[in-house]
């Protein structure tokens, strides 16, 4: 498969010292969207779109792997394309954040509170959700 190159979206920060800290940064989102893959509190989407950001500002070589991986890639550009996400993964990931919520808060959290907390945080999750707009597969 011949790899597109996304270099000419790239516009480097003046600072070296910015752009270090940029792709540092960008990393990090991406092992973050990774856990998110397995962790429904942390959401892989967003933050593989903030990774792409920290790197177009500071790296075309990680700008363009990340463009063009074969797992990140098509929801970066989709997203960049359509400013929305596919129906399924939307409502796939709404119901794993009540699976995950609903479990911890019924037999995990002891405490009233830790309860609230939870439920608190899973309804702001998946009202955000709610937000994102969606689009069927073409």
């Amino acid at each position: 498969m011949h790899k597109k190159d996304y270099g000419h979206e790239v516009r480097h920060h003046g600072s070296t010292s910015v752009r270090i800290a940029l792709v540092l940064l960008g990393t990090l989102f991406v092992g973050l969207g990774i856990a998110g893959i397995f962790l429904p509190i942390l959401p892989t989407t967003p933050l593989l779109l903030l990774a792409a950001a920290c790197y177009a500002r500071s790296s075309r070589r990680f700008y363009n792997w990340i463009m063009n991986n074969k797992y990140f890639g098509p929801a970066i550009r989709d997203w960049r394309k359509y400013r929305s996400i596919p129906k399924r993964a939307k409502y796939t990931a709404m119901v794993l954040i009540l699976a995950t919520f609903g479990s911890s808060i019924l037999f995990l959290a002891p405490r009233v509170y830790l309860q609230l907390a939870l439920g608190f945080t899973g309804i702001s999750l998946l009202v955000f959700m709610q937000r994102i707009p969606v689009r069927e597969k073409e």
